[in-house]
């Protein structure tokens, strides 16, 4: 018997997708220290080229027909599974994601396995493989530049005009250092009056969201309580040469329509009995960036009709960004009303029509909301994600895949995050079923 094989598929989604699940580093360790087979689709826009992952022990390849467990980062297209086959990615369909439907759908044709990374989690639900620092890097530099430019766009000029687009630094370095410079500028020499303050509101503690403030952070920032937000704009004394940052909390997040307390488990239970929170503090705000996991029945952050009203007051609103870091269409943020690129990362919402046009100008908020943030940033985004799934890569490859779902030997993080099991939806995901149906 040959020695056990994994594939390295190339990704499709879209050009912008330079990512790989593990790199020619991670390869190399894979076959000179754990005798492993590891067969690479060959791809002429992966960040780390064919030739580096021949060099470190691979066999390049067309298709990858030979090997039984495929890595991959993002969903694949129905056409491109084969039967049998063992898929690891994020396959976007544990909210029932319509788009995603048909992936699924064939893959329980075809008698396949699909892993998640996003259901590899600890005891506590933390996971354990993942983007999302990285999507909180890219998120928030894209973020800084679309302020910059929408400001410029207004006439008000700010050292955050200078700020690039994540992709078009060299890395994460390159624009953490470019930040820093610009923070001094901002400390020697200020904001201009009429935008000052400039405040910035996160949602979420997880790593996106610490991403994003880690970014944030490399600028002269002063920290306050939402509850502060109120008064901040009266403050005469207020500093003029930084920044503010807000962290929304749950319970800030979300509020009983009758103005009791917040009770995480009747939230869970009676959506319907909340309202969001942020709605007296949007006001207040210059950006908000959405980084906090959120799903239906919650009720959303940030309502169409809340920004309606706030747009249609006589005084124009403070707010001019919305970030959408986790950017679920028509979600939290319902201004997201569809995913955009790193070509075109920004789109601007216009409350009073619904409608929408690309770019920093119009009558509304920017939105940016790009599905895939950690491909700005390909190369650290793949070695951090390949550090963290190294540990399972063996697993993967020594499982009997012909067993039973529950007799999969199997670490527990790996075997909670089986959602198909030879063409049969396992236990956990058995709710997936009516999504299936609603779709077909």
């Amino acid at each position: 018997m040959g020695r056990p094989t994994i594939g390295i598929r190339a990704e499709d989604k879209n050009r912008w997708e330079r990512r790989a699940p593990l790199t020619p580093e991670h390869v190399r360790e894979l076959v000179a220290e754990q005798g492993l087979a590891v067969c690479v689709e060959r791809s002429a826009k992966r960040a780390f080229a064919d030739a580096d992952y021949a060099s470190a022990g691979a066999t390049l390849a067309d298709d990858l027909a030979p090997c039984p467990v495929i890595l991959g980062v993002k969903e694949i297209p129905p056409a491109k599974l084969a039967a049998d086959k063992v898929y690891v990615c994020f396959s976007h369909v544990t909210k029932g994601q319509r788009a995603s439907m048909p992936m699924l759908r064939r893959l329980l044709e075809l008698g396949c396995t699909l892993i998640d990374y996003e259901q590899i989690v600890d005891r506590r639900g933390r996971r354990l493989i993942f983007f999302g620092r990285h999507a909180g890097y890219a998120g928030m530099i894209d973020a800084l530049w679309a302020l910059g430019q929408r400001l410029a766009a207004e006439g008000s000029f700010t050292p955050l005009e200078h700020v690039r687009p994540a992709l078009q630094y060299g890395g994460i370095d390159e624009a953490l250092a470019h930040l820093s410079r610009l923070g001094e500028h901002i400390r020697h020499l200020g904001i201009p009056p009429p935008r000052r303050p400039i405040v910035c509101g996160f949602t979420g503690s997880g790593n996106v969201a610490q991403g994003a403030r880690e970014v944030f952070d490399r600028l002269p920032v002063v920290e306050i309580e939402p509850e502060e937000l109120l008064d901040l704009e009266e403050d005469r004394d207020r500093p003029r040469n930084t920044l503010y940052r807000c962290n929304f909390q749950r319970h800030h997040r979300f509020r009983r329509r009758d103005g009791g307390p917040l009770d995480v488990e009747e939230l869970a239970r009676h959506p319907e009995r909340y309202e969001s929170g942020l709605t007296p503090f949007l006001r207040h705000l210059t950006m908000l960036v959405h980084g906090a996991f959120w799903r239906p029945p919650q009720p959303r952050l940030v309502t169409r009709s809340v920004l309606s009203e706030l747009f249609a007051a006589e005084t124009r609103p403070k707010l001019r960004v919305i970030a959408d870091l986790s950017c679920d269409v028509d979600g939290a943020i319902e201004a997201t009303v569809r995913a955009t690129t790193p070509a075109e990362p920004v789109f601007v919402y216009e409350p009073a029509s619904g409608a929408t046009r690309s770019g920093v100008e119009g009558a509304g908020v920017v939105v940016l909301a790009v599905d895939n943030l950690p491909c700005e940033l390909p190369v650290e985004a793949s070695n951090h994600f390949g550090d963290s799934l190294m540990r399972f890569v063996g697993a993967l490859t020594r499982c009997d895949w012909g067993r039973p779902a529950g007799d999969l030997a199997l670490p527990a993080e790996l075997a909670r995050a089986v959602i198909v099991h030879r063409g049969q939806l396992t236990p956990s995901y058995l709710d997936l079923a009516r999504h299936l149906e609603e779709t077909t």
